[in-house]
């Protein structure tokens, strides 16, 4: 057996001096809780599992490593998310076990058990959100703390710094071991969700993850490639379109993507994503908006703080949902009106 290949039984004692730094169940997951969710999937013959819309690498990862895990404990699994247009976002296509995938009309209709991943509401399930309402249990894993409790067993933690946290736990409890293919999907999680370590809600926890996952032999640099390091030509157009109409408004910086942006140069939409992280860099500006006109002409509005506003409030209240610094909605009106909607909530500066 090659040492990139090696297995990884779970994780290592606590170091220290460091709090909540071994599995990832913190306090708020009780082990009631925990001994529920692992009863249910040991009877279970058949697990569906659902991430929310529009995947990032923590709901898309999260999702994939269960999967590998239930697969290999010798469950049926159909795993699936619930947009429109079914396809896997470019930038996490280099993603293992995506042979676990079903579109959503092949999705089990009423299942036995469902489990979520990294989704806060029924709704963020999309064209799924009805399979979820039929199925007998639902098991919630996710760390937002807008998660609206809406499973029959909540696994969620808003302590830690992503779902794939709770993922990891959850393989563990499982008996599940770690190789390279499900470390990456966890990986791809937990560096997403904390901005590459950078992001407040980074743990020692987090650290302590990252190195039991790359103990299995992963590549981090062609992961991070993958992530943030490609983009086709059009992105650099269509990002210069953006930056050239940013507004900074106070301490506020917003600009918008169009569908005619993309469009112009063949762009889709999930390659849009990383703009808002160029644009959250205004040292002028404690918050940070942009609106991006989805395929069915539906704004899609992504915020940051860099932590005075809680921005995960304020998208709560239109409707979306998210953590402090990072949130987001749906929006139903166009760019005006969305974005006069979102001031009126922003707390004023004294």
């Amino acid at each position: 057996m090659r040492d990139r290949d090696l297995p990884v039984a779970g994780p290592p004692e606590p170091l220290p001096g460091t709090p909540d730094a071994g599995t990832a169940g913190a306090p708020a997951v009780g082990e009631a809780v925990w001994a529920r969710v692992t009863g249910l999937i040991e009877r279970a013959e058949e697990v569906a599992l659902a991430c929310h819309v529009t995947p990032d690498g923590d709901a898309l990862g999260s999702m994939l490593a269960v999967g590998a895990v239930l697969h290999g404990l010798g469950k049926r699994v159909a795993a699936s998310f619930g947009d429109r247009i079914f396809a896997v976002p470019r930038l996490l296509r280099y993603l293992p076990h995506q042979d676990l995938l079903v579109p959503p009309g092949d999705f089990p209709e009423a299942p036995e058990l469902l489990i979520t991943f990294d989704s806060s509401t029924l709704e963020r399930l999309g064209l799924l959100a009805a399979n979820a309402e039929r199925a007998r249990e639902v098991v919630v894993v996710d760390h937002h703390p807008s998660n609206t409790g809406f499973g029959t067993v909540s696994l969620i933690d808003p302590g830690v710094a992503a779902t794939a946290m709770l993922a990891e736990d959850l393989i563990y409890r499982l008996g599940g071991t770690l190789d390279r293919d499900i470390a990456t999907c966890l990986y791809t999680g937990l560096v997403t969700d904390t901005g590459s370590f950078r992001h407040a809600s980074t743990s020692p926890a987090a650290h302590l993850m990252a190195a039991r996952l790359v103990a299995t032999g992963l590549r981090t640099d062609e992961i991070a490639r993958e992530l943030w390091d490609r983009s086709p030509f059009g992105y650099l157009k269509v990002l210069a379109a953006a930056l050239d109409r940013a507004t900074l408004e106070d301490d506020l910086v917003w600009t918008f993507v169009s569908q005619v942006d993309r469009a112009a140069y063949g762009l889709p939409y999930d390659e849009v994503e990383g703009i808002i992280d160029v644009v959250r860099r205004t040292d002028e500006a404690e918050v940070a908006v942009i609106l991006k006109e989805d395929d069915q002409g539906v704004w899609q509005v992504s915020t940051r703080s860099k932590g005075a506003v809680d921005v995960g409030a304020v998208c709560t209240a239109l409707g979306g949902g998210g953590h402090h610094n990072a949130a987001g909605y749906t929006s139903p009106h166009g760019v005006e009106q969305t974005m006069a909607d979102f001031r009126a909530l922003l707390p004023r500066k004294a």
